[in-house]
């Protein structure tokens, strides 16, 4: 069998998807009361871990499940619909395992495999914490030639570490002192020099372990520190496309969750459509708007799954000699470009669709006892992630100019902004 082949190995959706959905079923069970107590779902990841989840993308051969990509977003939707916050929490774990999958062959990336397969996660720790420059990268690995040949030890501190307090390896974006390069480090996260802090204070996606990682003196050794520009170039639609599954699944999750509270209801008024709740055709149209919302989330999902797994093709046939640079070149932009459109769309999208939900119930809907609202804060909070406005510029300069996507960004400090002086008193309009 050839690399090509093995890479496409996947099996039924609906097989992939009985095996973990009475995982989901626990999991959307509870995850109101978790989300109220701010309880995070590590036991739930556990189980999904030890059922194999981690390890979707790894080719069967190697022991794992074998899913294509649209397979893996399809499940992460479902998943989101169950909580929203777990598939988030999972998102640097499927980013980095996509990486190491795309890795050439050998030793190196066989290890990485079975440290899949065997329930291991990754999470994610890229963001500077402070005023940094944009591009500017503070956390260093510097040579700790004390330790031993190969050894390394990184510093630095990190925000938006998300699903770093549930992994045991952290994907930490950092520069090397010796080299000067942009690395990422894939540190061991069981080691005294890293800490996590659960401070992220959103008023969405609040159990996704996101806030700071802090890493003092901690060792990585040389063979896991990756050369940044060998990541996979649809790294950032990737991502992306993690961000569309929340916002798909916490349509669906509302769309249940609204569907159970209106077949429930038994109070009317006198000046309803129908006699009985559920029969009250206004109120079923606001549902069966939610539900159509809910396709078309899962529609743009599974478009954009698509486009990656074209352009995982892509990086198999460009190694394989079948399509030249400029070939995987393109194809790599169309993921980008599919992922900002989706974006675009899919946010306002989801975020009006569970607003509009509420005129399917009267005032109860809003007790925070219901929690109904955290879909709605969860949808919004994933949206003002990458800011889909800058997202929307750029696809119409695309459009009208035909300027290329940027497949890699950084956030910062703005070199060019004048420093903030304090108000001389309050600001109303603030």
């Amino acid at each position: 069998m050839t690399q090509q082949t093995a890479e496409r190995t996947n099996v039924p959706y609906q097989e992939l998807a009985a095996r973990f959905r009475p995982i989901f079923g626990r999991i959307a069970a509870g995850a109101s009361r978790r989300e109220k107590d701010h309880e995070l779902p590590a036991a739930q990841i556990r189980e999904l871990a030890d059922a194999g989840f981690g390890a979707l993308r790894v080719p069967v051969e190697h022991g794992g499940l074998g899913a294509s990509l649209p397979q893996l977003f399809a499940l992460l939707t479902e998943l989101a619909a169950a909580d929203s916050n777990i598939p988030q929490a999972l998102r640097a774990h499927f980013a980095f395992a996509e990486d190491r999958i795309l890795a050439e062959p050998g030793p190196g990336r066989d290890v990485w495999l079975e440290r899949f397969v065997r329930g291991e996660l990754v999470g994610n720790s890229w963001t500077e914490v402070g005023a940094v420059e944009v591009g500017q990268v503070q956390t260093k690995v510097v040579p700790a030639p004390d330790l031993g040949p190969g050894q390394f030890r990184v510093n630095g501190t990190k925000y938006y570490s998300t699903g770093s307090i549930f992994a045991d390896w952290i994907d930490v974006y950092s520069e090397r002192t010796d080299t000067s390069t942009r690395i990422i480090a894939a540190v061991n996260a069981h080691q005294p020099g890293v800490t996590h802090g659960d401070d992220w204070d959103g008023f969405g996606q609040q159990t996704t372990g996101s806030g700071t990682s802090t890493f003092a003196d901690a060792v990585v050794p040389e063979e896991n520190l990756i050369d940044f520009d060998t990541r996979f170039k649809y790294q950032t639609a990737f991502y992306q496309a993690v961000l569309l599954v929340v916002q798909a699944g916490s349509i669906r999750a509302a769309q249940r969750e609204f569907s159970d509270e209106v077949r429930a209801r038994t109070r009317t008024f006198s000046h309803a459509a129908a006699p009985v709740w559920r029969e009250d055709p206004q109120i079923l149209q606001v549902i069966g708007e939610l539900a159509a919302a809910g396709f078309a989330g899962e529609a743009i999902v599974d478009k954009v799954a698509a486009a990656l797994q074209d352009a995982h093709d892509a990086a198999l046939g460009l190694r394989a000699g079948h399509l030249t640079l400029e070939q995987e070149e393109q194809v790599n932009d169309a993921a980008e470009l599919a992922s900002a459109e989706a974006q675009v769309a899919l946010t306002p999208l989801s975020v009006n669709a569970i607003s509009h939900a509420f005129d399917a119930l009267a005032a109860s809907a809003t007790s925070t006892a219901k929690n109904l609202d955290r879909h709605w804060r969860n949808a919004r909070t994933v949206g003002n992630h990458n800011p889909y406005v800058f997202k929307a510029r750029l696809v119409g300069d695309l459009s009208v100019n035909g300027t290329a996507l940027p497949r890699v960004w950084a956030i910062g400090a703005s070199a060019a902004a004048p420093p903030r002086t304090p108000l001389a008193g309050p600001n109303p309009a603030r």
